[in-house]
């Protein structure tokens, strides 16, 4: 019986995996790691590459940023998806490392729907989020007391991130750099941008963490995260 294991191995850090995450890993018979057509090494890669031999790392390409051409994306998912059937054939645990965690907005989610077969053992390994990253470095409580979280990706218009800013609560806004001109207009609108901060390639060396108010209409990279935290008095176990 095979097992297929979705390792989040964080937003690119990689002293951010966990203990159980490299286990995972180093158990595993292959690791594949998702690359664009484009063929550079992604933060999935480079992290694993910490504490896997090169020799172990398979890579498999995926549409990764493709939206508007669902049938190169659904072509794209079928190839993946039946060259990891072909490493489920020939061992018995292959694991797929994410950025992030396999369980929010990620890749793994479809390949594991593609290569579902019965007998087949799915797993996966949570891992730190951007989100998280980016509040520790920054300094932003992303939750107290009775607040909601709201999580928006900016892949989906913003204008849904609009919506989530005028509600309460904290608001995290992920892959907003190719409309962070129109992010910035959101926050202003909604009265959102004092506190609140972004980040890109956090943990690595071209890291940015920066004040929103300074967000202006020219792209940033493509992960890049926003937390525009919930409004509060400033009095300890005020949202109690």
């Amino acid at each position: 019986m095979s097992k297929l294991i979705g390792v989040g191995v964080g937003p690119g850090d990689p002293e951010l995996v966990t203990v159980k995450g490299v286990n995972a890993l180093r158990g595993a018979d292959v690791v594949v790691v998702p690359v664009m057509d484009s063929g550079e090494r992604g933060r999935a890669e480079a992290t694993v590459l910490h504490y896997v031999g090169a020799e172990k790392v398979l890579r498999v390409v995926f549409a990764l940023n493709e939206r508007s051409d669902r049938a190169r994306r659904e072509a794209a998912w079928d190839a993946a998806g039946l060259r990891v059937r072909v490493l489920l054939e020939q061992h018995d645990v292959v694991a797929f490392a994410t950025i992030g965690d396999p369980n929010v907005y990620s890749t793994f989610t479809y390949l594991a729907q593609t290569v579902a077969t019965p007998g087949l053992v799915v797993e996966t390994v949570p891992g730190i989020t951007a989100m998280q990253d980016l509040a520790a470095r920054s300094g932003a409580v992303l939750t107290e007391g009775t607040e909601p979280l709201t999580l928006v990706p900016v892949t989906a218009g913003a204008a849904v991130l609009k919506q989530a800013l005028e509600g309460p609560g904290t608001v995290v806004a992920y892959k907003f750099g190719r409309l962070a001109g129109e992010v910035a207009t959101a926050l202003r609108e909604t009265g959102r941008t004092e506190d609140a901060v972004w980040g890109s390639a956090l943990g690595l060396d071209e890291e940015s963490i920066r004040p929103a108010s300074e967000l202006g209409d020219e792209a940033l990279p493509y992960l890049s995260t926003l937390i525009a935290p919930a409004r509060r008095d400033g009095q300890r176990g005020g949202k109690l």
